[in-house]
């Protein structure tokens, strides 16, 4: 069965193509992008007469302020923010567009889902270090920084998904990620949890991540393979298994590709040390341990 085709009437088409590709171009071109995400927030809250009221030096509450200034990215803070080994010039620039894609999210306008698709997709392809064609981004998608991410043509995201991009992300075409997924490109140590280990976590063409699953750091999820409900991946999944459970453990070979397959009883291999990304702090950076924890063990 597939999905009926639904369009919008032709006003209001003309009208969400026109504000995307305005807000398209005023992106990438030579804008300060700080300046062009306010605007849009501003506009998109209703929000321009307060604004305009509190630029002229009218006297406003404390909490108008704070939600005035929030408006402008470079007001704000994101937990990436503070993560020690990230980039600190291309965070600059996404921190931004991950920020007017988070408050998007939170407006009642993102509930029209026909044209919060294409904004999104519009925001992925200045975004993710990579965006295909046609894919689908539904709401309350959270990534790490954004651009270290790259995702192929046809794919789609559904709500609430995590993609942690503190290492590296690869996701396939034709790709379906369902709702509360989390795959992830970092991990702690088991004793500090405060060294950070990132890796490459790859999910190749035609997988489907099925609802509330988890990929581990630094795991591959082979072409066309399934992982079920809530299952856990802690290691690679070979191309056209079906993995389920806590850990994952392939359980089948989809019909038909038996021949194309690796033997279920080969499956459960760990490659992640093979996908660990090396990083360097610089020799400035002053370092915190949040949770001043004593970690000498007991004698």
């Amino acid at each position: 069965m597939t999905k009926r085709h639904v369009s919008l009437p032709d006003e209001a088409e003309a009208g969400m193509h026109a504000f995307v590709e305005e807000v398209d171009q005023r992106l990438a071109g030579d804008e300060d992008t700080c300046s062009v995400v306010e605007d849009v927030l501003i506009d998109l809250s209703g929000d321009r007469d307060a604004y305009e009221r509190w630029q002229s030096g009218e006297e406003v509450s404390a909490a108008e302020r704070v939600r005035l200034q929030s408006y402008d990215p470079c007001h704000t803070t994101l937990e990436s923010e503070y993560y020690a080994e990230k980039d600190e010039e291309k965070f600059r620039r996404s921190k931004h567009l991950q920020w007017l894609w988070r408050q998007f999210d939170s407006l009642p306008i993102a509930d029209n889902v026909e044209f919060a698709l294409r904004f999104r997709r519009m925001l992925a392809d200045l975004l993710f270090e990579e965006c295909g064609e046609d894919c689908r981004f539904f709401k309350g998608i959270t990534f790490t920084y954004g651009h270290n991410i790259t995702i192929g043509d046809n794919a789609v995201v559904h709500d609430d998904v995590h993609l942690d991009d503190r290492g590296k992300l690869t996701i396939g075409d034709r790709v379906s990620i369902s709702d509360g997924v989390h795959v992830y490109s970092h991990d702690h140590d088991v004793v500090d949890q405060t060294e950070v280990r990132n890796y490459h976590t790859i999910v190749e063409d035609d997988v489907r991540l099925t609802y509330d699953s988890m990929v581990r750091a630094g795991n591959k999820v082979g072409e066309n393979a399934i992982v079920g409900a809530r299952a856990i991946v802690q290691h690679d999944i070979p191309a056209h298994h079906i993995a389920v459970g806590m850990p994952a453990q392939s359980v089948k070979i989809k019909p038909g590709w038996e021949d194309a397959a690796t033997p279920l009883e080969d499956a459960g291999v760990t490659r992640q040390s093979d996908r660990r990304l090396e990083y360097d702090l610089p020799d400035e950076l002053e370092q915190f341990d949040e949770f001043q924890r004593d970690l000498t063990p007991p004698r």
